[in-house]
């Protein structure tokens, strides 16, 4: 209670709200009007401050509520009051964060069960609330008819209401305003029903659905596991469109660009990120044989498909996403760069739409070596997209002698070091394009035999081949590691039971969902590809007691993801031997052999030049081919690191593989906002007794970091360490690691302090030579910063911002949000 009583000032005398407040008056639901005493303020936040009273200070609290509240106050404002007052607070202690997450469960299930009950009877109506809503949902065509046939009186009864509080109110406010179903304005569902509904949505299909549902929720309701939020919106719907993104290419025909833009309109209705694939387009200056024109390139296209993320909304719920990507011999590829500038012909620019490019390796090694790089029309060239490592390699250097000698008309010759300055000047300038690698992506890929990866997805995690009959599809979903740490330890048989229980859903989603497109239904049970990722690898390394920074870090990344990439495969395996195997299996690496570890020495072969990972492993790998060899692979891929904003927000932990942003911040998203702080370090703060307003303050002034903060001890200064003071090429190195395991890619955000371009170059050329197959956003340090208006002007200055290079403070004026809820795939 130190920190709390000494917001009260130093004179304790002077009350914290004067008791003679002019009486307030509530309007109820049922239209009459109640008094609201100090009595039922009080009772209400103690109700909710069960098991952390000694944190809770309820005085402030209810100082905080009049502040909020006014005389006509209706209920429902009210209760939106009380969680207001709550998250105030949350800066001070984490324990209100568990009072406000209390307040809006409390407010959940008054608006679920639609009457008032005794506290005696809420756990009978809390169930009986459940089969209240699948047959609600049912009769009025929410569910799929086929919710009516479990037995619902058996899933009820293995409802357990207590896991409601293991969320934290981001969590909990995210699955109330986004992701409960409504019935007639008012809510039909509470937390434990929800992931309920979501276990049985996926289990539709299976021989003992009842069994399998109650399987999947168990994984799904101790939050150690969780469906991307396609999944999470749609499962049990009538049309229920499960998957996150979608991959597909476009040819240079006109009917076909069209039809491919009308494609990507349809699944982004339905909840789909779009990566696209635009090379194939011929470029700008180019003869149109048919009406005898020059062509005026890709980047007219490219604005008719911003328009279109612009006009269409996923689910009528979050804004349309899209990432164009084009290959780095495109002679429009210089325009490319200048998509998201915001000089220039607007109509020539894509504020709202991603881009990437996608490089050969040929590219880097003549940036490494100063040569010179040519750029070349598609239509001259056709067969360089579907090409890569050595025979790309063959047959550019022959189209190079072709132009030279005069047999192909368009064409330009620049330096490759000076593009690659462009390159990177727009990244950092814009954010984009992102830097994503062919010959990784298709070297390493599982399906060489039967296509070629022409791009990414909206979030770079996925690597799976296009074509103009096939539009990848990725079915995602994420282990959250956070769950699978006990005592600072991996519980490694808890993290296999997982990974089999979320192969299965993930592969039930393949046959499940709803295609708004052939080309995507063709491609989705022909290859049947997942990607199972994770979650909470900072929280498991908090827990664990290890820096990011540290050579123990950078193990237990290579251990973990072993133990996930060994049990995914297997698990794959185990579904072959009980459903068969995917129908393009035959060929693939999986049947030949060679496993995600095997192909870093494959992609080394091909460039000429070391990959830098280690090749170590620890399991028995021999024993997993023999048993791929006798029952082959369900999937064709099957783990891809998503970014995972939206469910690591609900699930209430770091997202993916990412390092702590900062340890105090306010996070933004299409929700609200919202304070985040750093509870393990308030843990480990308190139990040296250091916890204080001072320190509070201090770590406000300090946005967050808090390294240079006098009296906490080195090893905690080392353990919490955010992401723009890790090392940028470190943070590669552990995704490296992580990446040799994996069939697809990761989401890897690169935090970059400071404006140097020779830092930008190193962090981005070591990317390259680790082997990683894509990166993601480019992060760098801007103008924003903490609120910073409760401190003390004559301490810490007046509005202060802190300069990170130098150390010193500069005049800024003060934003309050970080917005670092990047919400496309998950």
């Amino acid at each position: 209670m130190e920190l709390q009583n000494s917001l009260r000032g130093s004179n304790a005398s002077i009350p914290l709200y004067d008791k003679q407040q002019p009486l307030f008056y509530v309007i109820k639901r049922d239209g009459l009007t109640v008094e609201l005493s100090d009595a039922k303020m009080r009772t209400a936040f103690m109700r909710a401050s069960s098991g952390h009273e000694q944190d809770i200070n309820i005085d402030l609290l209810i100082k905080e509520l009049y502040k909020l509240i006014f005389d006509g106050i209706t209920t429902q404002e009210l209760e939106k009051a009380y969680c207001m007052a709550a998250c105030t607070f949350i800066e001070v202690d984490p324990s209100y964060d568990h009072v406000a997450t209390q307040l809006l469960l409390q407010r959940l299930v008054r608006e679920v069960v639609g009457k008032k009950y005794p506290h005696a009877q809420r756990e009978k109506m809390y169930r009986q609330s459940f089969i209240d809503a699948i047959q609600c949902g049912v009769k009025n065509n929410y569910f799929d008819q086929r919710m009516a046939t479990f037995d619902l009186d058996r899933l009820a009864a293995h409802l357990v209401p207590d896991r409601d509080n293991m969320f934290v109110y981001t969590g909990m406010f995210t699955l109330y305003e986004r992701y409960l179903l409504k019935h007639e304005g008012r809510r039909l569902e509470v937390p434990q029903t929800f992931w309920m509904r979501i276990a049985m949505g996926l289990a539709l299909l299976e021989k003992d659905k009842n069994e399998r549902a109650l399987q999947f929720y168990e994984v799904l309701s101790t939050l150690s596991y969780t469906p991307s939020t396609p999944t999470l919106f749609h499962a049990g719907f009538p049309v229920a469109q499960l998957s996150s993104c979608y991959l597909n290419v476009v040819d240079d025909d006109l009917s076909k660009i069209f039809k491919c833009m009308g494609d990507n309109a349809q699944l982004s209705k339905w909840a789909g990120g779009i990566g696209t694939d635009w090379t194939n387009i011929r470029g700008t200056g180019s003869y149109i044989k048919s009406i005898k024109a020059t062509s005026q390139g890709v980047i007219p296209y490219l604005k008719i498909a911003n328009d279109i993320v612009v006009a269409i909304t996923r689910s009528g719920i979050r804004r349309g996403g899209s990432c164009a990507y084009l290959e780095t011999w495109h002679i429009d590829i210089e325009d490319f760069l200048d998509l998201r500038r915001n000089t220039g012909d607007d109509r020539r620019r894509t504020h709202d739409m991603n881009t990437a490019h996608w490089i050969p390796d040929l590219f880097m090694k003549r940036v490494i070596h100063d040569g010179v790089w040519t750029l070349f029309s598609p239509h001259e060239v056709p067969d360089l997209h579907d090409l890569y490592g050595h025979a790309f390699e063959a047959r550019y250097e022959f189209y190079e002698r072709e132009a030279t000698e005069g047999r192909i008309k368009q064409y330009r010759v620049m330096s490759a070091k000076q593009l690659w300055r462009k390159m990177l000047t727009r990244l950092f300038e814009t954010g984009h394009p992102w830097i994503t690698f062919k010959d990784a992506c298709n070297i390493r890929s599982p399906q060489d035999h039967v296509g070629v990866v022409h791009c990414s997805n909206l979030c770079t995690e996925i690597t799976l081949n296009t074509s103009s009959d096939e539009t990848a599809v990725c079915n995602l979903g994420s282990i959250n590691l956070s769950e699978h740490m006990i005592n600072g330890q991996l519980d490694e048989e808890k993290l296999h039971r997982t990974i089999s229980t979320a192969l299965r859903m993930l592969d039930n989603v393949i046959d499940l969902n709803f295609y708004p497109i052939e080309e995507a239904q063709n491609s989705n049970t022909r290859h049947r590809p997942v990607g199972l990722g994770l979650m909470g690898f900072q929280d498991a390394l908090f827990k664990a007691k290890i820096p990011f920074s540290s050579q123990a870090a950078l193990d237990f990344a290579d251990s973990v993801m072993e133990k996930i990439s060994y049990y995914a495969i297997y698990a794959s395996s185990c579904l072959a031997q009980e459903r068969g195997v995917y129908s393009s299996y035959y060929g693939s690496k999986w049947d030949r052999g060679i496993f995600p570890l095997d192909t870093i020495d494959l992609l080394e072969r091909e460039r000429g030049l070391p990959i830098t990972v280690s090749r170590l492993k620890r399991l028995d790998w021999d024993f997993l081919k023999n048993y791929v060899r006798q029952h082959g692979m369900r999937n064709s891929n099957i783990m891809a690191i998503a970014p995972t904003a939206s469910i690591s927000t609900i699930v209430g932990c770091y997202p993916c593989i990412e390092p702590i942003f900062k340890n105090m911040y306010v996070k933004a998203n299409v929700t609200g906002e919202f304070t985040n702080i750093n509870t393990y370090l308030v843990k480990d703060l308190k139990e040296l007794n250091l916890w204080n307003q001072d320190m509070l303050n201090q770590i406000k002034y300090h946005d967050g970091d808090i390294g240079a903060i006098v009296g906490i001890p080195d090893d905690l200064k080392e353990r919490y360490k955010t992401a723009f003071e890790l090392d940028a090429q470190w943070l590669i190195a552990l995704t490296a690691v992580k990446g040799k395991w994996i069939d697809q890619s990761q989401s890897h955000n690169v935090f970059l302090k400071g404006v140097s371009g020779q830092k930008l170059h190193d962090v981005y050329m070591t990317a390259w030579k680790s082997g990683l197959k894509t990166t993601y956003y480019l992060r760098t340090l801007g103008a924003t910063q903490i609120e910073k208006s409760t401190l003390d002007a004559k301490t810490f200055g007046y509005t202060q911002k802190r300069n990170y290079d130098s150390g010193t403070t500069v005049a800024a004026s003060a934003c309050s949000i970080e917005n670092t809820d990047c919400e496309s795939c998950q």
